[in-house]
C-alpha cells in the first residue's frame, strides 16, 4: 500500500498492485481462468470466458444505440444472470450503471430515473408497468426488456451484435475515479441520494474482501441478497470476478432453497444479513445437509445476536464468522471481523480494513479518545466521491475525505470498531442514553424471541421510554390470554440483565416478521411511527 492523491483534496492509502476498472475485473478473470465457472442461476451456467463474451456483445448493442462514455443505463433487474453481463457490459463502455431495486414503484423510478438522466433502461418484462411514460422521462431514449414486451426492444436483439462485418468497440479508456455506479440510497426523508461509486473505490473493496476472507478462485459464494444493493454487486459479484470464483444466484432468499444450493455448489462464502442465517437454523432439517465446504459466514447490515453466533458455532464449528461494517457510501466495507475473532470481539464489528481510516468525532468535530463514544467517520479510497448531482448533500455529509456514518459509536485501543447504535435510534429517557443494540442483544437470548426491534416511544414525562417490537418464535402461542404473561416474562428477562432505565417498559408482540426493505434491513422508521402513534402510558412502579 501506499498513499495516493485522489479527488482532487483526498489523500488515501491505496493497493499499488490492481486492477484500474470494473472491466478489468471481468477481463482478468476471464485471462487467468477462462473455462472455470463464473456465473450459475437455475439451470444456466457460464464460464469466465463465455461471461466476458456475453458482456461484450451487450457492449457492442448498447453502443449501437448510442451509448457512450459517461451515460447512464438504468438496471432494473432481480437476481439473475443478465444482471451480472449487463453491469459488466456497461462497464465495458465507460458508462454509468443505475441498478435500481426491482420493489421500487413508480414514482421512485421516475424520481431515480430523471435525476440521473438515464438514456437507457434494462428492465425485466413484469416490471414494464412500473415505468414512466415517454412523457415524463425526456432522456430516456431506449427501453431494453428481458422477456417479451410492448414498448421495448428484446434483450435478445443485444445480443445480435456486433453485425457482421463490424467488431466489438475496445473497453473504454476510463479513469479509476470516474464514477461507474450510481446507487440510490434510501433516505429517510426527502428524496433518495444517488451515491457515486467509482472504479477506484469498486476495486479497492473487492480486493479488501478478497484480502480479509482469504477468496481465491477455488471458492464459490451464493448470492441471497439482491444484486442491485451495494453488498450484492461489491461483496458478491465484483469480489468474485476479482477472484475468479462462482457466483451462484439465488432469484429470491428461501432458507430451505438456499441450503439446498450451497450442498449442490459446494459454497464456501456468503455475505447475508443476520436475519438470513436465522432462518436457516430453523430449517428442521438444517443438519441433513452436507455444508463442509462452507469456511466464510460473512454478515453485515444489522447486528448478529450473540445467540445466533454461539447456535452457529455449536452446528458448523468450521464456518468462520465475520462481521462486515460499511454502507453504499463506503462502497461496502470499511471493518472486517478477523478470521477466528468473532467469539471473543461478538459486540464490535472488526478492525479497520487496510487502506480506510476510521475515526470518531464529537458535536464539535473533534477526535474523541479510545472508548469514547461519538460519530463514526470513514476515510479511504472506497468511499463515494458524493451524491450525483447534490452538491448540498455532499458538502453536509463529507468533511476532508471522511463520509459522515451518522452512526454512534467508539473505537477501543486495540483498533476494534464498536457500533453503539444509529444516531436517531438511540433513546433519550430523562437524559440517560440508551443503545437500542444493547436491548435487543438480551432480548435474542430469549428462546420465545425469532427476532426484536427497539424504538424510542414518546414520552410526556420522560422525553422517550423504551418500547420493543418481538416476533416470537414458531410454538410460542399469542392470544389474548397469553400476551400478558409473555410480556411480563420479557420484561423480568430484561430486568435481571440490563440497568433499569433500559428494560423496556411496553411491548409489541407478534407473529409476523418484523418490516424489512428490499435488502433485508429492519426497517426501523416504520416502527418509530407506529410507537409513536401508540397511547402515551406511563407504567406506575416506572414514573
Amino acid at each position: 500500500m501506499r498513499l495516493e492523491s485522489h479527488f482532487g483534496d483526498r489523500v488515501v492509502r491505496c493497493f499499488v498492485d490492481r486492477p484500474r476498472s470494473v472491466h478489468a475485473l471481468l477481463a482478468n478473470a476471464a485471462a487467468r481462468h477462462p473455462q472455470r465457472e463464473a456465473l450459475v442461476c437455475g439451470p444456466e451456467r457460464f464460464t469466465w470466458q463465455q461471461l466476458h463474451d456475453v458482456s461484450s456483445r451487450l457492449a457492442a448493442g448498447l453502443a449501437a444505440r448510442g451509448v457512450g462514455a459517461g451515460d447512464r443505463v438504468a438496471m432494473l433487474i432481480g437476481n439473475r444472470n443478465e444482471f451480472v453481463a449487463t453491469l459488466f457490459a456497461i462497464a465495458h463502455l465507460g458508462a454509468i450503471a443505475v441498478p435500481i431495486s426491482i420493489r421500487e414503484q413508480t414514482p421512485g423510478l421516475r424520481y431515480m430515473l430523471n435525476d440521473c438522466a438515464a438514456v437507457v433502461v434494462v428492465h425485466e418484462a413484469d416490471l414494464a408497468d412500473r415505468l414512466p411514460s415517454s412523457a415524463d422521462l425526456p432522456s430516456l431514449r431506449t427501453r431494453v426488456s428481458i422477456g417479451a414486451c410492448q414498448g421495448s426492444e428484446g434483450f435478445s436483439s443485444l445480443l445480435a451484435h456486433p453485425q457482421p462485418g463490424a467488431s466489438i468497440p475496445a473497453p473504454a479508456p476510463v479513469k479509476e475515479e470516474d464514477v461507474a455506479v450510481i446507487m440510490y440510497t434510501s433516505g429517510t426523508t426527502g428524496n433518495p441520494k444517488g451515491a457515486t461509486l467509482t472504479h477506484l473505490g469498486i476495486v479497492h473493496s473487492s480486493m479488501h474482501y478478497q484480502i480479509g476472507m482469504g477468496l481465491t478462485e477455488n471458492d464459490a459464494s451464493i448470492a441471497a441478497v439482491p444484486l442491485s444493493h451495494v453488498t450484492g454487486l461489491v461483496a458478491l459479484v465484483a469480489t468474485m470476478a476479482r477472484c475468479a470464483g462462482k457466483l451462484v444466484i439465488m432469484p429470491a432468499f428461501k432458507a430451505s432453497d438456499f441450503l439446498l444450493l450451497a450442498a449442490r455448489e459446494r459454497m464456501t462464502s456468503t455475505l447475508m444479513v443476520p436475519a438470513m442465517y436465522n432462518l436457516c437454523l430453523l430449517q428442521a432439517d438444517f443438519d441433513t445437509h452436507d455444508l463442509a465446504a462452507w469456511r466464510v459466514g460473512a454478515y453485515g447490515g444489522a447486528p448478529m445476536p450473540v445467540a445466533t453466533i454461539a447456535s452457529l458455532a455449536r452446528t458448523l464449528p468450521r464456518l468462520t464468522l465475520m462481521n462486515c461494517y460499511g454502507s453504499t457510501e463506503t462502497t461496502s466495507p470499511a471493518t472486517l471481523m478477523p478470521q477466528g475473532e468473532t467469539a471473543a470481539h461478538s459486540d464490535t464489528v472488526g478492525r479497520t480494513l487496510g487502506c480506510a481510516d476510521i475515526a470518531v468525532f464529537d458535536d464539535a468535530g473533534c477526535e474523541v479518545k479510545h472508548g469514547a463514544m461519538g460519530e463514526i467517520w470513514i476515510k479511504g479510497p472506497m468511499v463515494v466521491k458524493g451524491y450525483w448531482g447534490n452538491p448540498a448533500a455532499t458538502a453536509a455529509n463529507f468533511t476532508g475525505g471522511f463520509w459522515h456514518s451518522g452512526d454512534l459509536g467508539t473505537i477501543d485501543a486495540d483498533g476494534y470498531v464498536k457500533v453503539l447504535d444509529r444516531m436517531k435510534d438511540m433513546i433519550n429517557r430523562g437524559g440517560y442514553k440508551i443503545y437500542t443494540i444493547e436491548v435487543e442483544n438480551v432480548l435474542y437470548a430469549h428462546p420465545s424471541v425469532l427476532e426484536c426491534a427497539v424504538v424510542a416511544k414518546p414520552c410526556p414525562v420522560l422525553g422517550e421510554r423504551v418500547h420493543a417490537f418481538v416476533t416470537l418464535r414458531d410454538g410460542a402461542a399469542l392470544d389474548q390470554s397469553t400476551d400478558a404473561a409473555l410480556k411480563d416474562t420479557l420484561r423480568e428477562f430484561c430486568v435481571t440483565r440490563l440497568s433499569d432505565y433500559k428494560v423496556p417498559e411496553s411491548f409489541t408482540l407478534s407473529e409476523v416478521p418484523l418490516p424489512r426493505n428490499a435488502n433485508g434491513k429492519l426497517v426501523k422508521r416504520a416502527l418509530r411511527d407506529q410507537a409513536a402513534a401508540m397511547p402515551a402510558v406511563v407504567p406506575p412502579s416506572r414514573k
